[in-house]
């Protein structure tokens, strides 16, 4: 098979990324005709049809998101190489100094607490590394779903469960390691009586086999009366009285004094966090250089 070269991996990322032909010739400053002969061509030296054309644009078929996913990471490999070995000829064998950007996707509560200390010492040391942050809801491909299409270098994520690989439910090929190991809580308005018999306030996030397993085998936890979109808007709801919630322990650094947090015994539910990267992307020093440092506050 031709292998596809990298102006043809940068139209591919690019009709994906703007839903059409048309945009991403605009996009990219060539035209329509050669964005159209660019995946004609990529799509005969693949051998599958990479894209669903329509009047309403053209989305990647299955082999289509995998091209450009795969597309992505090749083209921030050739962005790397440029920085690294840059860093390379500048330095003594052995000292290359990271730098250039690093891409980074979190959900909400790990990109509050668990990034900004890691990164504060990361850039202190290499001033040279240039970060971005991406906040990704921790629902559907999630965190880890943005690193296997290329879209970041490095995520913060929820991982398996107790006794699971770290890898355990992530995309096929990604490398994970471990973070933190969090409890839950019952966290209820400051003062009631009787938080138990309280309405349930969960957000869309607050997912995972391990918990939701041993939520279904407490008959005290009701059905939950309100969906919110995050921790932050729960916490905020159940300090205005308006139930309880049984959340971790990242999520629960910004309570107030208007609610109460309480164990839920010795086989509380738990949540483990940690990093996931590519190969690739693992073997770079700017990504290496952030797991260090967020190593350094593991707990």
């Amino acid at each position: 098979m031709a292998e596809l070269a990298p102006q043809e991996l940068r139209v591919l990322v690019a009709v994906a990324a703007a839903g059409g032909f048309s945009a991403a010739a605009a996009e990219l400053g060539i035209s329509q005709s050669a964005v159209s002969h660019s995946v004609r061509g990529s799509e005969a030296k693949v051998g599958a049809v990479l894209f669903e054309r329509g009047r309403s644009g053209a989305s990647p078929t299955p082999a289509g998101e995998r091209a450009v996913a795969l597309g992505r990471r090749i083209l921030r490999l050739y962005e790397v190489l440029g920085a690294e070995a840059r860093a390379a000829g500048r330095a003594a064998p052995g000292q290359q100094e990271p730098a250039g950007v690093l891409r980074v996707a979190a959900f909400r509560s790990a990109a509050l607490h668990l990034l900004p200390p890691a990164l504060e010492r990361l850039t202190a040391r290499h001033p040279g590394v240039r970060p971005e942050v991406r906040v990704v809801r921790e629902v559907g491909a999630g965190v880890a779903g943005e690193v296997a299409a290329g879209r970041a270098d490095l995520g913060i994520a929820t991982l398996g469960g107790p006794g699971e690989a770290a890898t355990a439910g992530l995309p096929p090929g990604l490398l994970a390691g471990d973070l933190a190991v969090e409890a839950y809580s019952l966290v209820h308005p400051a003062g009631h009586p009787d938080p138990r018999a309280l309405p349930l306030l969960d957000w869309d996030e607050n997912c995972g086999s391990y918990t939701r397993a041993w939520w279904r085998s407490q008959d005290w936890i009701p059905a939950a009366t309100v969906k919110a979109e995050d921790d932050a808007m729960v916490l905020t709801m159940v300090g205005r009285g308006l139930g309880m919630a049984i959340m971790p322990e990242l999520s629960l650094r910004e309570a107030t004094e208007a609610v109460e947090i309480a164990a839920l015994g010795p086989e509380r539910p738990v949540r483990r966090v940690g990093y996931v990267t590519t190969p690739e992307s693992a073997e770079t020093l700017v990504v290496r250089a952030l797991i260090r440092e967020l190593r350094a506050d593991k707990v």
